[in-house]
């Protein structure tokens, strides 16, 4: 199995109602630099950049705090003091959550973060809502939603209510396996270039085995329902135009835009949206899918580095 270069805390931070899990990596050095905040995406966790984390200098680690959490309903962050569980989610609340994060870890100050594809996202917003609280910004993949217009949005609302009916009726469940190898194999399927020995590390952190033994991923399948509310990309684009932060702008050389959207939204469309960033560059890594932090970590880490020099 995978050996981690450095080894994370886990810890629990009660916010909003939840107790989110979070990991730090840390030097042990007193942090000289801003904290650097690392969040993952769509049905992934927090530990999922294990592997991008190892692969930092030792120079550039040293006197920084790494934080990465759990998203709310995925990994560790999944129910409330009460028990009770959500059967949809809203996207302003990844802004709200990351926002008390970062007073919780980094009050009055400004941070560096990076974002994976929906962490991407909420990175973007997040930014140009609260730019005082971003000094610089990393989006790996985060490449928004198709655009939306409002004669859909009736449509939206109807499959919103069916998919909380389905949750309910425990229609949306998440697939089990029988043991961690099962789930390494899963992993190994959606991403090719993930090797064994990571994809079984992964899997011990992106799954757990519950009562009779089976393998379950860590996730709330209710993150399968339609979301509410329209991608509004007019909204979005104003909103880029407040990020004062500059903002690096990475893709994997396999572009995934097409495997997903097949011609409802382009990378040319995403590089349009892009303008309206005051301070965006863009990057690609070579030899790496959509989890381009898996497939070349340390290209990946050079790149930051660089970046938040």
């Amino acid at each position: 199995m995978y050996k981690e270069n450095r080894l994370f805390r886990s810890e629990f931070v009660p916010m909003r109602g939840l107790d989110h899990h979070v990991l730090t990596w840390s030097s042990g050095q007193a942090p000289a630099l801003p904290p650097l905040f690392l969040v993952h995406g769509w049905m992934d966790v927090a530990a999922s950049y294990q592997f991008m984390v190892d692969a930092f200098t030792d120079a550039f680690a040293a006197g920084r705090t790494i934080i990465a959490p759990d998203w709310r309903g995925f990994g560790l962050t999944g129910l409330s003091p009460s028990g009770w569980q959500a059967d949809s989610y809203w996207f302003a609340d990844y802004l709200a959550d990351l926002d008390h994060l970062l007073d919780h870890y980094a009050p009055g100050q400004a941070v560096d973060l990076v974002g994976h594809s929906m962490g991407g996202n909420v990175a973007m917003l997040y930014a140009g809502v609260r730019p005082e609280r971003i000094r610089r910004l990393v989006n790996l993949e985060g490449f928004g939603l198709p655009a939306s217009r409002p004669s859909q949005a009736a449509g939206r609302l109807a499959q919103w209510m069916d998919g909380v009916k389905s949750v309910q009726r425990g229609e949306l469940a998440l697939k089990s396996y029988d043991d961690v190898g099962g789930v390494a194999q899963r992993l190994m399927k959606t991403n090719p270039r993930l090797t064994p020995d990571k994809a079984l590390w992964l899997a011990s952190h992106w799954a757990r085995p519950d009562a009779s033994g089976q393998w379950r991923i860590l996730g709330n399948p209710a993150h399968k329902v339609p979301s509410a509310q329209l991608y509004r990309v007019d909204e979005a684009q104003e909103i880029y135009q407040r990020i004062s932060a500059p903002v690096l702008a990475v893709e994997a050389s396999s572009d995934s835009m097409a495997q997903w959207w097949k011609g409802k939204y382009s990378l040319d469309e995403y590089h349009e949206r892009l303008k309206y960033v005051p301070d965006a560059r863009v990057a690609v890594v070579e030899d790496a899918g959509h989890m381009l932090h898996h497939d070349q970590p340390e290209a990946l880490a050079r790149l930051i580095e660089a970046f938040l020099a």
